[in-house]
């Protein structure tokens, strides 16, 4: 089983140029000076008689068959071998051990899959260079000849019959020693680490990483409960963090608004974070407004929050972006409307996988995000017309997507996006109830003139087919599309 698995997704692969045609006809001429050109140094500064012993001459010959590649100095072969293609690394790393330990020095991101490799020393001694590492999976205990791998949206894993105890005492994950010791070697080992997904530290483990790694800017951490922030706090330079505090079958841990006001005082550099499985309030969410006056994306994540914490999202003022995702709830109790404040930077809301059964909690939602600009459903259950016409008190929306959403009709798409006058993109897909033949002439006028179209709300939807060559959904150059 590998030890470390080298992460691929924001290395780009750069072309090498095919050799020429004509050294093929080179291989059958004699070698010449040219062919051995590290000897020419040698030979230019050294006074050889006039004949050579045969013996020499054998020598001389054997010259070209050594490796030329000793004559380059490390830096100059990791500037060459950084510009091959990622696919040829691992063979590049079996040549010789000098070129195994130049391409570990090219190595930035890496997930470990077993603890035993970080807590040796080796990974260090083998990837000294690295800046994003994710100890996900290498935190859980190995199990021999598991053979069943569970993967979840947050954790995934290989699992065995034991599987059925890990909700009652935690038992496939590390001991906390373990993980602290772990990150504190990590830490010393690679100070320009900029990213680390770990799951069950405590805050002695991040506060080693905090005091070692000063550039980090993003943090990814699992099972993080109130007292775990406290590390987490110390990274004043940290721009981007995810916290995950609850996964159902997986772990329990508890984020509350004592945590998050710790989190907000430390943290004052944050631009994006995400809460998922966390708990809180109003007064949580509050703190990370005033303090964290920089955090321009909030993403919640299967939230546990309290009734009425909808209207400290006003505090967040300079806040563009705002994700729900599988969320239970939004607000049930979300208060008078007068208190609830507005969001007025906000661009962006997005609702994916999301329940919206609730007339009170969605009305504020919207309320609150009332200046966005780009409006976006996702498979989101209950949302049917008379909770999409609380939509109408958007009056700036330019995009409008909905997706999987089977319960709004064209009618009540149509009395909400008539009445948005910059409307400039739409998107309306597997949304079974909204039928071509219930599109009326006011709605065709404004798909005459938007920017962009795209209309598949089912398979059978003929619309799509037949407004090809008619211009509608052309304006602005951007072309009709079709799933």
């Amino acid at each position: 089983m590998p030890y470390v698995e080298e992460e691929k997704a924001n290395e780009t692969p750069i072309p090498v140029r095919n050799p020429s045609p004509n050294l093929s006809s080179k291989k059958n001429r004699a070698p010449s000076w040219s062919d051995i050109w590290p000897l020419k140094r040698v030979v230019f500064t050294m006074q050889l008689p006039e004949s050579l012993p045969d013996g020499d001459k054998t020598l001389i010959s054997n010259f070209s068959r050594i490796d030329r590649t000793l004559l380059l100095s490390d830096d100059i072969l990791l500037r060459i071998l950084s510009k091959l293609p990622v696919s040829q690394r691992n063979a590049n790393s079996l040549v010789c051990k000098r070129w195994l330990n130049l391409q570990g020095r090219l190595v930035r991101s890496l997930r470990v899959l077993d603890w035993e490799f970080l807590e040796s020393g080796r990974l260090i001694s083998r990837f000294p260079n690295l800046s994003n590492v994710d100890l996900v999976v290498g935190c859980f205990v190995r199990r021999m000849g598991a053979g069943v791998f569970l993967s979840h949206r947050l954790v995934s894993l290989h699992i065995d019959s034991c599987f059925s105890r890990f909700c009652d005492n935690e038992s496939m994950l590390l001991p906390v020693e373990i993980i602290d010791r772990g990150l504190k070697g990590l830490a010393c080992g690679c100070p320009n680490l900029r990213r680390l997904v770990v799951i069950g530290a405590s805050e002695f483990g991040l506060l080693s990483v905090a005091e070692e790694c000063l550039t980090l800017q993003e943090l990814e951490l699992h099972k993080c409960g109130d007292n775990v922030l406290r590390g987490i706090a110390a990274c004043e330079n940290l721009q981007i963090l995810k916290l995950v505090g609850n996964v159902e079958g997986f772990y329990n841990s508890t984020v509350s608004d004592i945590g998050l006001t710790i989190l907000a005082q430390g943290c004052k550099r944050l631009v994006k974070l995400e809460l998922s499985g966390c708990e809180g309030s109003f007064d949580g969410i509050k703190a990370i407004g005033q303090c964290c006056q920089m955090l321009e994306e909030l993403t919640f994540s299967d939230h546990r929050m309290d009734d009425g914490w909808l209207a400290a999202l006003s505090y967040c003022e300079n806040l563009k972006t705002l994700r729900f995702v599988s969320c239970k709830k939004i607000d049930p109790s979300p208060g008078p409307d007068e208190y609830l404040g507005s969001c007025l930077a906000l661009e962006r809301l997005h609702l994916q996988k999301c329940q919206l059964r609730d007339k009170k909690g969605v009305r504020a939602l919207f309320r609150v995000c009332e200046a966005v600009r780009e409006l976006v459903f996702q498979d989101c259950w209950g949302l049917d017309d008379d909770i999409f016409r609380f939509a109408n008190v958007f009056r700036r929306v330019k995009f409008l997507s909905l997706e999987g959403c089977s319960l709004v009709t064209t009618e009540g798409l149509e009395s909400v996006i008539l009445s948005w006058t910059e409307l400039q993109s739409l998107r309306v897909v597997s949304c079974k109830n909204i039928k071509d033949g219930e599109v009326s002439p006011a709605l065709s006028t404004l798909f005459s003139v938007l920017k962009e179209l795209k209309w598949r709300p089912d398979t059978k939807s003929l619309l799509a087919s037949s407004l090809a060559g008619t211009g509608m959904g052309k304006r602005g150059g951007k072309f009709f599309k079709k799933m």
